[in-house]
């Protein structure tokens, strides 16, 4: 199961709940009982894993665009942090603008930073610019950090 954290459609967003499926019913027309292996993956995620991920945002953070003072986490370019149970990560992220000086370094950094997190596995990192980064996409403290409110 791969749990996805969509940066901009609200920070810090649940994760996407599994669609629910009516129960089926055995002869007696009775709901049988949840098999533990089931119940566990219905459980909320466990606190290491809440713990990965404040990790990976933290880590996130201490990327800046050099032109920018304010990290681009705050400035709403990570698109979309997966996280998946072997702890493999996934990150789509953007850039201010498709001719940023550091857009052919950015990624890499965002790559290191997340890589030096504790337990991580495989860590790939994707640049997009579907949709194109505007500056709606920033947070109210990237927004109080460069005057823009």
């Amino acid at each position: 199961m791969t749990e996805k954290i969509h940066e901009n459609e609200g920070r810090a967003a649940a994760p996407e709940a599994p669609a629910e499926a009516s129960p089926s019913t055995d002869v007696d027309g009775a709901v049988p009982a949840v098999e533990a292996g089931e119940a566990a993956a219905l459980a909320s995620p466990a606190p290491e894993h809440d713990q990965l991920k404040d990790d990976l945002v933290a880590a996130i953070k201490t990327v800046f665009d050099p032109e920018i003072p304010v990290d681009i986490y705050e400035l709403g370019l990570i698109y979309r942090l997966d996280v998946d149970d072997a702890r493999n990560i996934e990150v789509d992220m953007t850039l201010t603008a498709p001719g940023c000086p550091v857009a052919g370094d950015m990624p890499g950094w965002v790559h290191n930073a997340i890589s030096a997190v504790p337990g991580v596995g495989v860590v790939k990192v994707n640049l997009v610019f579907d949709p194109p980064w505007d500056p709606s996409l920033m947070s109210d403290e990237a927004r109080f950090a460069l005057n823009m409110f």
